[in-house]
């Protein structure tokens, strides 16, 4: 027996046997070809890239009534990376110009493209360079001829399949859909394939680095998807403890789905709002089956990535529109563009270089910053917002905020695109709250003066943790010291929720640290009474709500933020989650 550790992605524990899955990784041929042949040569090509948009469009086609929501959105992004410009015009000029075969051709532009991603800070972008690698895969294998060979779906009643594999595409996963789990060498908690594994709520681990080479064909596996665990080859007594883990992790997503209509609100009835963050329109409707009471945070970035040109107004407005209507009645929180810096937007042909741009990206021209700079873009973005807010209830969040002049900037630049939206259509738009996020300590210090002039505040955890300790979770030099619980960090959350109080102003929190259930009663006691998290966490935060008594812990939680020692902060949140 040994174990393998990589990112959890969750969905409980699965005890099954491995299949192992071939490597996406293929021989590439190179040779010359002849001036007579590259007319053939490029319609070879072009039969191969319409072979894999005809795949992705059957799978959408076959896609079942149960499938995840997600699943349509993910093909169609695959779809649309066969028409990025930068990948198909480069190849086929590597075959005219210079007379490379197709697939070197091919080969070689994904791997330019996929090098210049890696170098990306941010996460999730890092993660749409496997996007494109997925897809490559398939149209290298289309120009090999040979197919796809993935095992057959598991019947019902079969030992559960654990997919062990060195990456999996979302579209080879739902085809694989009534899997019992995955484990993959590849990926991080942004990647798509995360994303889906989620919202198929089977356990998964990504970022194992060597599982595929280690683990045989038909090994008994234990996956834990929460722990980000894979055990190999465990003896029986291991495989008993674990298969009684698993039936109680079924019963207990039974008894949290009982939970779904149930009022949010702790012992002594203090009302708490969850929320769901989204990435994607049609995440809205998981959102609504897990109860949420509205969408706390929609990350507006996936309309940007992996395209030649800016989305326009009416594709943005028909995106944003999908999710207010998905979630009937309940509000929609549209996080205007988180971009610039490390995330390069292709505008007017040219590219925005990360290196260039800044000397340290994360510091640089990014998210609110990058949107006035650019207020054309900014404008067409904030009209499709007022334009979806005609669906229903929609409020506007405004990142990485820092200075009182980019508040007023912004909302004159918001009057602005409600006017244009009353002279271009005839209709009044309806005014949408205003809301800024606190993810930068200079403004959670300075909370009270954003509360006074904005609608709503929204604390950005993730990013607040990363520059207050000045770390980079995503180095795993130090990610060992990133730490949430810091009295630093707990200090600035906890002013930041103050100051909004006293104004009078709704706060929330939408990092991952509201979705951590070791921070629910932590943050209950600081005074917070709006959380904003993944759906998948939102049933098991609320059952902890459930048993939570606020008044008490504003007490005990006063007390804890006494303390500016890390150790003393540690253990009395070590008693207040024990009791």
């Amino acid at each position: 027996m040994f174990s393998l550790h990589g990112t959890g992605i969750g969905g409980g524990i699965v005890v099954g046997r491995a299949v192992v899955l071939e490597s996406r990784l293929i021989d590439v041929p190179r040779y010359r070809i002849l001036p007579e042949q590259r007319a053939a040569e490029l319609g070879r090509l072009d039969r191969a890239i319409d072979t894999v948009r005809l795949e992705l469009a059957d799978l959408g086609e076959q896609l079942p009534a149960d499938a995840p929501p997600e699943a349509q959105a993910l093909l169609q992004i695959h779809a649309m990376m066969l028409d990025d410009p930068t990948l198909v015009e480069q190849t086929r000029l590597a075959v005219e110009s210079h007379g490379q075969n197709a697939e070197w051709a091919f080969f070689a532009q994904v791997e330019h493209l996929a090098a210049q991603f890696e170098q990306f800070e941010d996460a999730y972008l890092r993660e749409r360079g496997r996007d494109l690698t997925q897809v490559a895969d398939r149209v290298l294998k289309a120009l090999a001829g040979s197919g796809r060979r993935l095992p057959e779906r598991p019947k019902p009643g079969d030992v559960p399949l654990v997919f062990i594999a060195h990456d999996v595409a979302p579209a080879d996963m739902l085809h694989l859909k009534q899997a019992g789990g995955f484990a993959l060498d590849l990926g991080g908690t942004a990647s798509h394939t995360a994303i889906l594994a989620r919202s198929m709520n089977v356990p998964a681990v990504v970022g194992l680095n060597t599982g595929s080479l280690l683990v045989r064909d038909d090994d008994w596996v234990v996956l834990d998807g929460d722990a980000g665990v894979l055990m190999v080859a465990p003896d029986e007594i291991v495989l008993e403890e674990y298969r009684h883990r698993m039936l109680m992790g079924l019963l207990e997503r039974k008894q949290l789905e009982r939970l779904v209509h149930v009022p949010t609100a702790t012992v002594d009835r203090v009302a708490i709002e969850l929320h769901a963050n989204i990435e994607l329109p049609a995440e809205a409707e998981q959102a609504l089956e897990a109860g949420a009471d509205g969408v706390g945070l929609f990350r507006t970035e996936f309309m940007f990535m992996n395209r030649d040109e800016r989305p326009g107004e009416d594709e943005q407005y028909e995106a944003y529109a999908a999710a207010v209507i998905a979630m009937r009645g309940r509000p929609v929180t549209i996080r205007t563009i988180d971009i610039g810096a490390d995330k390069p937007l292709r505008i007017d042909d040219e590219t925005y270089d990360p290196v260039a741009a800044a000397a340290n990206p994360a510091l640089g021209q990014r998210a609110i910053r990058y949107s006035l700079a650019e207020p054309d873009m900014f404008l067409e973005q904030l009209r499709a917002i007022h334009r979806a807010a005609e669906h229903g209830p929609v409020r506007l969040l405004i990142p990485m905020l820092v200075h009182g002049h980019e508040v007023e900037q912004s909302l004159r630049l918001i009057a602005q695109a409600r006017e244009q939206v009353f002279e271009r259509t005839g209709r009044v738009a309806p005014e949408v709250p205003v809301g800024g996020m606190i993810e930068v300590p200079a403004a959670a210090l300075t909370a009270g003066m954003f509360a006074r002039r904005l609608d709503f505040l929204s604390i950005g955890t993730n990013d607040l943790i990363q520059y207050t300790l000045a770390i980079d979770r995503t180095d795993h030099a130090v990610a060992s010291l990133y730490d949430p619980f810091h009295p630093a960090v707990l200090q600035l959350v906890s002013q930041t929720i103050r100051a909004a109080a006293r104004a009078g102003k709704p706060v929330s929190v939408c990092g991952e640290m509201a979705g951590d259930l070791e921070a629910t009663r932590l943050l209950i006691g600081m005074g917070l009474r709006s959380f904003s998290m993944h759906p998948a966490s939102l049933l098991r935060v609320k059952r902890e709500i459930l048993r939570c008594d606020a008044a008490r812990l504003r007490t005990r939680v006063s007390r804890l933020l006494g303390s500016d020692d890390p150790v003393k902060v540690q253990a009395g949140l070590k008693r207040l989650r024990e009791n």
